[in-house]
């Protein structure tokens, strides 16, 4: 490909070469046909192609915001001459990355990093990558794309605060259903003995008064279950204390995964994900935080009466902005179907008092910055 200053040198060389005849001024001549010879070295030079092995890595490919992230480029030359300078350019998030690389001696390696953008949370797209290198003179310049593209997630920040009060369970020994796991200590209920019982279970009054033998049908209790609901839409969010909200939603869901509670986080715009395997860390919680944002159509928390589980036990935390009271009336209709029910709300600029919401553990903060003392002292009440 030529450059700008390789278009110049060819229309100098014509001109001046074309000018020197007309004129029959050798002077000029000599200059135009130097500049021809100049494009044609250039030519030649461009048809060395340097045999090197170019790979690109991003470490790590996940980071909180404003934690560093690097590209890391190693050029190992292979061929038996040293390879002319390069230029590597980047598309990162939309911008472009310019990194120049020296030559590299035969055999030899150079790495090179340079930082990518981590200011805000966000799934950034790192590539194509493309290396080139021109002539000595810029005349003339080649490049090869590689194709391999790797993305970046960018987390929201979380942090240190208790989890979601989970409130009492009626149970001494905790909740119980018929599909939690048998062969626990809580009683659930009586149901016919099947084969391969335990005869110690059997349950004589009810077997002598039914005629059939009974068994006690104990189970596992169930886990308390956190659910914790991110308001997407747009309407409760001004500025940009929709980032205060994600940042309060992972530091629930995190929080919560850290005291061994079975996590799962929504948002109002149906994404989902579950974190119920404690062997696993809770990156799949902010990794699904990392792509949200606020959406004009999203219904918001209207959609809370289509999202109330089957099982009893779970503890509800919802997140929003400063929301209508027709909003946050829905936090009051499920309210009777949760162990307990949380609602955090962000973007409030004039101190004022949390609203009233009948059967909720309201908080209402400008920040999120402000969200850690404030939560872990409603929730030690």
């Amino acid at each position: 490909m030529i450059t700008r200053s390789g278009i110049a040198m060819i229309v100098a060389t014509v001109v001046l070469t074309v000018a020197g005849i007309a004129a029959r001024y050798p002077e000029l001549l000599a200059v135009g046909i130097a500049a021809g010879l100049t494009v044609l070295l250039a030519a030649l030079w461009m048809l060395a192609v340097p045999d090197v092995e170019i790979v690109r890595e991003i470490r790590p490919l996940r980071v909180v915001e404003g934690e560093p992230a690097l590209a890391v480029l190693t050029v190992t030359n292979g061929g038996r001459r040293r390879c002319p300078p390069l230029t590597a350019r980047e598309s990162v998030a939309g911008r472009e990355l310019v990194l120049a690389v020296p030559s590299v001696g035969p055999g030899a390696r150079y790495e090179a990093t340079y930082p990518l953008p981590t200011a805000r949370r966000g799934v950034f797209d790192v590539g194509p990558l493309t290396v080139g290198h021109a002539d000595p003179l810029r005349l003339m310049q080649v490049g090869r794309a590689f194709r391999s593209r790797s993305v970046l997630r960018v987390q929201p920040r979380v942090f240190p605060v208790l989890p979601l009060p989970v409130g009492g369970s009626p149970d001494l020994d905790g909740p119980t259903s018929s599909t939690a796991p048998q062969g626990g200590v809580a009683f659930h209920s009586l149901r016919e003995y099947a084969r391969g019982d335990d005869p110690r279970l059997i349950h004589w009054r009810s077997t002598a008064r039914t005629g059939t033998l009974m068994v006690r049908h104990n189970v596992v209790p169930n886990e308390p279950r956190m659910l914790i609901i991110l308001d997407t839409s747009a309407e409760p969010y001004r500025r940009d204390y929709f980032e205060d909200a994600v940042r309060i939603a992972g530091s629930l869901a995190v929080s919560g995964r850290a005291h061994g509670f079975p996590v799962e986080l929504r948002t109002t715009a149906g994404d989902r994900t579950v974190v119920d395997d404690f062997r696993y860390p809770p990156a799949a919680l902010l990794d699904l935080l990392c792509q949200v944002k606020p959406d004009p159509a999203d219904p918001g928390l209207s959609v809370l009466p289509h999202v109330v589980p089957a099982e009893a036990g779970v503890a509800l935390g919802v997140i929003t902005g400063q929301a209508s009271h027709t909003q946050l009336a829905a936090v009051s209709a499920v309210r009777s179907r949760f162990a307990m029910a949380s609602l955090v709300m962000v973007g409030e600029e004039h101190g004022r008092p949390a609203p009233a919401v009948r059967g909720a553990l309201v908080v209402n903060v400008r920040a999120s910055a402000d969200f850690e003392a404030v939560w872990d002292r409603q929730v030690r009440r």
